[in-house]
């Protein structure tokens, strides 16, 4: 039965995001939190999330130091994914996740050494569904009001440990 939920958490993971082409990558550095835009992988969500950078930036050296990252998505609804980072060098990845987009965006090809990917695998998700405009109003009202609001949350928290 958890595997059967477990999937269909996923799949709704997986249409919140589809369409969301940028993603914002947080990472750890000694000063704190930093955040950037980060073009999203068209691919279907497995749990896995994918990124293309180059060694010479900040966010790889910070994820070789510390691998806890979070990446959050905006569109019609949000999502927000805590996870573990780490560098891949895999030629085959890099080729397959390839397009002439990143040759513009980065003026080089996945066979340069400098241009790695960052895999992001996700341990939980929080999202907020932004279509139930009733449930909306319901949990801002009795926010407002200080009653509870737990009956009309309208964000959803999901574990996703493999």
């Amino acid at each position: 039965m958890s595997n059967m939920i477990k999937q269909e958490e996923m799949e709704t993971l997986r249409e919140l995001i589809k369409d969301v082409e940028t993603a914002m990558l947080t990472t750890v550095t000694e000063e704190g939190l930093i955040s950037r835009p980060m073009k999203t992988q068209e691919l279907e969500f497995d749990g896995d999330l994918w990124f293309f950078t180059k060694k010479e930036t900040n966010k790889y050296e910070e994820i070789l130091h510390d691998h806890d990252v979070n990446v959050a998505y905006a569109g019609k609804s949000f999502v927000s994914v805590r996870g573990r980072a780490e560098i891949v060098e895999d030629l085959d990845k890099k080729k397959e996740l390839w397009s002439k987009t990143y040759e513009k965006i980065m003026q080089t090809s996945y066979d340069d050494p400098n241009v790695v990917l960052i895999n992001v695998k996700a341990e939980a998700a929080e999202y907020w569904e932004t279509g139930n405009f009733t449930k909306k109003v319901a949990f801002f009202y009795k926010r407002i009001t200080g009653q509870s609001s737990k009956s009309t949350d309208i964000n959803e928290t999901i574990e996703l440990n493999k």
